[in-house]
């Protein structure tokens, strides 16, 4: 029969095993910057985040394929829109529109978008929203906002 135990792990057995964990990861040459080294202190408690995005809105563009052939990405535009009445109106909506940047990198997802989503399709995403910059053509980085899929549902027009 087994047993099962749970057994309380000080603190100093925790940053030994992460000390050797980091040594063996430098032999090999993996930097992982997200660690924490043996001279921080380890947080009390850890704690979860959440980084989720829901959108349902309309293809802007046609989806294209960009990166390169070890990094391969499809990205497109997603439109989604808030109507609402200015000032307290009344009977007058106006509607607003946000575009969406969204990026596809999942091997089999990235292809089955690429091959089926259409300008106009409307469509259902889930992901998470991450940050970066583009160097346009005078030089200039501008930071961006994209949503990096996960999964896509797709909804008959």
């Amino acid at each position: 029969m087994m047993s099962l135990f749970l057994r309380k792990i000080s603190q100093s057995t925790i940053r030994n095993l992460e000390s050797q964990l980091f040594k063996a990861q430098s032999s090999l040459g993996i930097r992982n910057e997200g660690t924490y080294t043996t001279e921080e202190p380890l947080p009390n408690t850890l704690e979860k985040t959440i980084n989720q995005v829901t959108l349902l809105g309309r293809v802007g563009a046609n989806p294209q394929k960009r990166g390169s052939e070890e990094h391969p990405v499809v990205i497109f535009s997603l439109a989604t829109h808030v109507n609402y009445k200015p000032d307290g109106e009344k009977g007058t909506l106006t509607q607003k529109t946000e575009w969406h940047r969204i990026c596809v990198f999942k091997p089999g997802l990235r292809d089955t978008v690429y091959n089926y989503v259409q300008k106009g399709q409307r469509i259902h995403i889930t992901g998470k929203l991450t940050y970066g910059e583009i160097v346009d053509s005078q030089g200039q980085a501008r930071p961006t906002a994209s949503v990096v899929a996960d999964d896509v549902i797709f909804f008959r027009t």
